[in-house]
């Protein structure tokens, strides 16, 4: 039956890559599960290997791994005498989190709690609205100033 000799965590080479080495003889067929789900083959994910005597070696590479692409991938090996599977964790990139969501996050929700009644959070709610008015409407007196007075030639002369 197969037995999967090596499955290393991903390293990024030219690509991320998933290095497998699995024993077995007949020769196992090989697929991929991602968090449990059959792993379909893309151009972006592709299993590449070469078999040499009764060992199978290659790569599960990955052309640009997103945050999508986390969890945990598990090889699958079959032959007619049984089969084997191991997993690993692949991580590839954090979740992107906006800084403007966290401003609002921190804004809100730890005030929520630091304050003691709702008249203090409706006060720091208005601060915060109030700031946030004042700054766009600054935005706007800099940009028509730019543009009504930053257009002027500094010698006088047109072009």
């Amino acid at each position: 039956p197969p037995r999967i000799l090596t499955l290393e965590e991903p390293v990024l080479h030219l690509e991320h890559c998933i290095a497998f080495a699995v024993h077995g003889n007949p020769a196992p067929t090989l697929h991929w599960l991602h968090n449990g789900q059959v792993l379909r083959e893309t151009e972006i994910i592709h299993m590449e290997f070469y078999q040499q005597g009764e060992v199978s070696e290659g790569c599960l590479l990955f052309n640009k791994p997103t945050h999508y692409n986390n969890g945990n991938y598990t090889i699958v090996a079959t032959n007619q005498l049984g089969s084997a599977n191991q997993t690993i964790k692949g991580h590839f990139l954090e979740k992107p989190f906006p800084v403007l969501l966290n401003f609002f996050y921190f804004l809100f929700v730890t005030s929520k709690f630091l304050c003691l009644d709702t008249k203090t959070f409706s006060f720091q709610v208005s601060i915060a609205v109030g700031l946030a008015a004042f700054a766009c409407v600054l935005l706007v007196v800099l940009f028509i100033m730019i543009n009504k007075y930053g257009r002027r030639s500094k010698f006088g002369m047109k072009g």
